[in-house]
């Protein structure tokens, strides 16, 4: 156990001043004690608080801003399920791709020379189809084609494609051209 005895003897033996300098330092002791052990801890905690709290606010404002807007979501999400429902097999799918190419073939009095599957491709989350055409057109509708294949609701894309005369006096011209579709798997 502490003796105060002689501490107590101590202070008695100080000055006035000494004890006003001593009474001081053990005030300024205790209130910078009671900052770091107290008060600083409090304050940092509510303003960690604070702050978890900001954050959580402008998350809600966020959702709120999606949740009314739900409605629109949903329908506009409606119009692009033909482009995620894709519960057809690689084979499948690949046939019927074919069978859309041969159908915007006919539309657009381009003749299939030939029409082979190239394989499929994993990119990411999706599937690529790729199939390789050779055909004949005039130039107009090669291009009338081409942009009908890109502009189907099939996700399909023109690839690479090369265009050449079928001969030098022909209007008629030959092109190799590599299409892909995009789905998901």
């Amino acid at each position: 156990m502490i003796k105060l005895e002689p501490l107590y003897k101590k202070l008695a033996a100080m000055s006035p001043r000494e004890r006003v300098v001593f009474n001081v330092t053990v005030a300024f002791v205790a209130l910078t004690l009671l900052d770091r052990l107290v008060v600083s801890p409090i304050f940092s905690r509510i303003k960690d608080l604070d702050e978890q709290i900001l954050q959580e606010e402008t998350n809600i404002k966020k959702n709120l801003r999606v949740l009314s807007q739900k409605d629109k979501i949903v329908t506009e999400s409606k119009k692009f399920e033909t482009y995620l429902a894709s519960s057809q097999s690689g084979e499948e799918e690949i046939t019927a791709l074919l069978k859309d190419l041969e159908d915007l073939a006919s539309k657009n009095s381009v003749y299939l020379i030939d029409m082979k599957p190239a394989g499929v491709k994993d990119v990411g989350p999706v599937k690529k189809y790729i199939i390789n055409l050779s055909l004949e057109a005039p130039l107009d509708q090669l291009v009338a084609f081409m942009y009908a294949v890109e502009s189907s609701d099939r996700l399909s894309t023109v690839e690479k494609y090369q265009i050449e005369p079928k001969s030098r006096e022909s209007s008629v011209a030959r092109c190799a051209m590599t299409i892909s579709k995009v789905a998901l798997p």
